[in-house]
């Protein structure tokens, strides 16, 4: 599931620093409360503009989304027109699918120069190896979820969604998102110990192919576990309940808090 179409080697330069965070779920669980968090995430974006590099949004910035030939969902414009200023002020910027926004397509990278990333990808940053991806779908188990997700990113699925009328499709998922995990499950932030499957699967990777640093988002519990003496697993988590994100200043990555 590695795909090498990024496989980039970036020497840093001197003052820059990398930045990743994953899971805004713009969307939910309500308007009042997106909104006040995506102007909390432009806030952010606005301090790290400063010494942004890179910034690498690990999946699940929208809680849906759907690109139709000549709409996508309404709102979200603050975070899209800062993320166009930064794009056009030179900071590199990568999004990764994640399994409530997988259904974008070339938005992003035409309107505003952004890449778009659908597997986990492998990256060399001042020489410390990254494995960085959103995490739906890796490691053992979740089956079910694996067959929906090859139904749902299938050529055939997209078609027949993008016959329904906007107001139609739009709705159906904003109604879906309201039942999601994030607003119905409190075990989506409990530890989980054996059974994490991320943890788990980055464990496993580790004994064949070395990386530094493993990130992800999907679990929405913020995590930093020490896999051996060179090797840890980091788990972003999300900005619904927490506002935690990445930094990578070329030396050591340290997952830090933004605001209360």
């Amino acid at each position: 599931m590695i795909s090498s179409s990024i496989n980039q080697q970036i020497a840093l330069p001197q003052g820059k620093k990398i930045y990743f965070a994953s899971d805004f779920h713009l969307g939910v669980p309500d308007y009042e409360s997106s909104l006040v968090r995506e102007k909390k995430i432009v806030a952010w974006l606005n301090v790290i503009a400063k010494d942004a590099y890179s910034i690498y949004l690990l999946g699940d910035v929208f809680d849906f989304w759907f690109e139709y030939k000549y709409s996508i969902p309404k709102g979200f414009i603050r975070l899209q027109g800062k993320l166009a200023e930064l794009s056009d002020n030179g900071i590199n910027i990568h999004m990764f699918t994640g399994n409530h926004d997988m259904w974008m397509f070339d938005y992003f990278p035409r309107e505003f120069n952004i890449t778009v990333f659908r597997e986990p990808q492998e990256l060399v940053l001042n020489n410390r190896k990254f494995l960085i991806g959103h995490g739906d779908g890796l490691g053992k188990g979740e089956v079910g979820y694996k067959l929906l997700k090859r139904i749902f990113t299938s050529r055939v699925c997209q078609w027949l969604f993008a016959r329904l009328h906007p107001n139609l499709g739009i709705g159906i998922a904003n109604k879906w998102s309201r039942n999601s995990r994030i607003t119905c499950s409190s075990e989506t932030y409990n530890f989980m110990g054996e059974k994490e499957r991320l943890l788990n699967y980055c464990k496993e990777l580790e004994n064949s192919n070395h990386h530094d640093y493993y990130i992800f988002g999907h679990r929405h519990l913020p995590m930093e576990i020490k896999l051996n003496e060179n090797c840890f697993y980091i788990n972003l988590g999300d900005w619904v309940n927490f506002s935690k994100y990445g930094e990578f200043n070329g030396q050591e990555f340290k997952l830090l808090n933004f605001g209360k």
